[in-house]
């Protein structure tokens, strides 16, 4: 049977671009079919779920209905003027709009060897989604709850699986109106440059460090795990830097398909990699890597929770309230990639190290005259950051969990 699992081999790419031509000539003389743009989406998730998934299928088919009135209800319930504005609705709304998502996640915990029925491919992206609309309607910053562009807004295939996490608004904006036509000849050349490079990245450079190095340097450090030490420091060092690069390219090559196929169909998807690895420290690590992610959870709930803690006083320091703040985004985090010990020392591990980073920038920042800042800083500054993530790769991979309890 034929894979058609999004962008992993050439099948699905045929049956794609034989899909979006007719889009794409609308496009290119001035119209949108909407009703063609849904009837592709609906294709290519069956396509997914055909067969073996099938199950998968009902689970997406229930968790759209779900989050459809639970979106909607909420959304009729503050832009009626009758009703009065009360915050236990809103968490109301929240718990309901993840409850799929955390019996999936914490199934596992509790059942061994089990996954969720409720589970399918991309329902974390979905929920953010959803959770993002709840929140904004709140803010008022969505006006009113359109049903069948909560749909395709949802069910946006190109993304539906691993994101990009796009924010409804912003995709709105797009889908209501048409490029024109020079505009959209550009994005073609943006699309077509983001697809050929995301094959070089996904099947050659992840291909290289996945499948052809990564097993290798794993056996190595499996052997060397009860011998020698410096042995299994020089393999364990191979395996992280490999596993490093292959997660980079792996993931940045799916991105680029999805943001390369989004811009063929006039949605301009945001990017979610900005060449990560010449960072100068965490915090602008996490400006350029799986940067839809980081600014949901930086938007959605960092910045949500320490407003929310500032306002009620719950610390008097600013300094503290933020560092809280990095310990319970980054925990939250290292939970949802999974329960396991290495996701949330993970977590633990991002948030220490931001809270050290940001004790440095104000330590630098008041002694600037002192601390020199030159061609030779901003290389040790990129190292000592490439370093530092990597590491926390290694720990997100498991290979130290294999190592010490195997």
């Amino acid at each position: 049977m034929i894979n058609l699992q999004p962008y992993q081999n050439p099948q699905y790419f045929a049956i794609l671009v034989i899909a979006l031509v007719p889009l794409m000539i609308g496009l290119y003389y001035g119209k949108r079919f909407r009703w063609y743009e849904s009837l592709i989406s609906l294709l290519f998730i069956f396509l997914i779920f055909d067969a073996d998934k099938w199950q998968q299928g009902v689970s997406l088919l229930g968790f759209v209905a779900c989050q459809t009135l639970i979106v909607g209800a909420y959304s009729y319930y503050r832009t009626n003027k009758r009703f009065k504005n009360r915050f236990s609705l809103f968490v109301l709304a929240i718990v309901l709009a993840i409850a799929q998502l955390v019996i999936v996640k914490f199934t596992p915990l509790f059942i061994a060897g089990h996954d969720s029925i409720l589970g399918f491919l991309g329902i974390s992206y979905l929920t953010f989604k959803t959770v993002g609309m709840i929140m904004e309607i709140r803010d008022g910053a969505i006006k009113e709850f359109n049903l069948s562009k909560f749909l395709h807004f949802l069910l946006y295939f190109p993304t539906i699986s691993s994101g990009p996490i796009d924010r409804y608004r912003r995709f709105i904006k797009d889908y209501e109106r048409v490029p024109s036509q020079d505009k959209y000849v550009t994005l073609i050349g943006k699309g077509l440059h983001n697809i050929f490079l995301g094959f070089l990245y996904k099947f050659i450079f992840g291909y290289l460090f996945g499948t052809v190095m990564l097993p290798q340097l794993q056996q190595a450090a499996m052997a060397n795990r009860h011998t020698a030490w410096l042995g299994l420091s020089f393999s364990l060092l191979g395996y992280m830097y490999c596993y490093s690069m292959y997660l980079f390219f792996d993931f940045a090559g799916y991105s680029l398909f999805a943001v390369g196929i989004s811009y063929l169909m006039g949605i301009e998807t945001p990017v979610n990699f900005n060449k990560p690895f010449i960072s100068h420290n965490l915090k602008d690590f996490w400006n350029r890597w799986h940067m839809t992610l980081s600014f949901w959870f930086r938007d959605y709930i960092y910045m949500r929770f320490v407003f929310w803690a500032m306002k009620h006083k719950i610390l008097k320091s600013r300094i503290a309230m933020a560092n809280i703040g990095y310990l319970l985004l980054f925990l939250l985090m290292g939970v949802w990639h999974g329960e396991t010990w290495y996701y949330i020392v993970y977590g633990l591990f991002h948030a220490l190290v931001l809270i050290s980073t940001d004790a440095w920038l104000r330590f630098k920042k008041k002694h600037r005259q002192q601390i020199p800042s030159n061609r030779w800083t901003n290389y040790f500054a990129i190292f000592m950051t490439f370093n530092t993530v990597c590491f926390s790769f290694l720990i997100f991979s498991g290979m130290l969990d294999k190592i010490w309890f195997s």
